[in-house]
């Protein structure tokens, strides 16, 4: 992640990365409202993506038609184990690790994006995670339901931040796709585009204490785009923005919305939580060696 990110900079290239969120207008709006102060600071993040999609990542029909002597094995490990041909590892490889960190790597590095966005951070200060393969005994690796906690903040200042709560399964959808943030003054949801005073501290109770409110007002994002989260979405709207937003940027050299660096952050998150899951550990991060520690 490193190597490619120093190889766009210097060169100068353009680079979108695949976050179509950073397209979409409901987004924008958040982001334009939590920066604005009128939300508060987020006090926490929870964040699903739950489908119950049986053939999801699985191309059984292909894995039994394609021959080894089709396709270059070795240049697809790279730098991954040497081991015997399998099919599977090469058009199901979401499902096989070390070829993908499953849902890390698919799902949450879309959704974890939106915090690094929307607060400023470019990174987690740790992580902890778990999961397994409770449903799927299909002879996958990555686990069919996964759930990580992170912990935001300055690096200087543990004493301000936030908690991410994000938690995914492949086996039963009720909950859906989910992205709600939080702050003492209400949340804003952006599942359905609003943003409201629900769970907020109350008037009475803040003059009791002497603190000031922050008081939300019921109000909608604009919503006219939503996310596809389905496993076969051709083409939609916010992806259709977001390559807009690359070919503009190709013409004018500006930074698009989803820069190089911003899919750096989000393999730094993505790549904590797959060891915080992997080791069992508690893992952060060195912002000034840009390294990952397994503590």
């Amino acid at each position: 992640a490193k190597a490619a990110l120093k190889a766009v900079e210097e060169t100068g290239k353009i680079v979108q990365i695949g976050s179509q969120r950073r397209s979409a207008p409901n987004y924008w709006a958040a982001n334009d409202y939590i920066k604005s102060g009128k939300f508060g600071d987020i006090s926490m993040v929870e964040m699903t993506w739950n489908v119950n999609q049986p053939g999801r990542w699985r191309r059984a029909q292909l894995v039994a038609e394609i021959k080894k002597e089709d396709i270059d094995w070795d240049r697809f490990l790279l730098n991954r184990p040497k081991v015997e041909w399998n099919p599977r590892y090469y058009l199901e490889y979401r499902l096989f690790y070390p070829y993908s960190s499953g849902i890390p790597g698919q799902w949450m590095s879309h959704q974890i994006d939106t915090v690094h966005w929307f607060s400023g951070y470019d990174h987690p200060r740790s992580v902890v995670a778990n999961g397994g393969i409770y449903v799927w005994k299909d002879g996958r690796m990555n686990a069919d339901t996964f759930t990580a906690v992170f912990d935001y903040g300055p690096d200087n200042d543990p004493t301000k931040g936030f908690q991410v709560l994000y938690s995914s399964r492949m086996h039963n959808e009720a909950g859906g796709v989910k992205e709600y943030y939080f702050s003492n003054g209400g949340m804003i949801n952006l599942d359905t585009n609003k943003i409201s005073p629900e769970g907020g501290l109350k008037a009475e109770y803040a003059k009791a204490m002497n603190m000031q409110p922050n008081l939300l007002a019921e109000t909608s994002l604009r919503s006219d785009i939503k996310m596809e989260t389905g496993a076969n979405t051709g083409g939609d709207p916010m992806t259709s923005l977001h390559m807009r937003n690359w070919l503009e940027c190709v013409r004018s050299r500006k930074q698009p919305n989803a820069s190089v660096k911003a899919g750096y952050n989000h393999s730094v998150a993505n790549i904590m939580a797959t060891m915080a899951l992997h080791t069992g550990k508690r893992v952060t991060f060195d912002a000034q060696k840009q390294e990952i520690i397994t503590s």
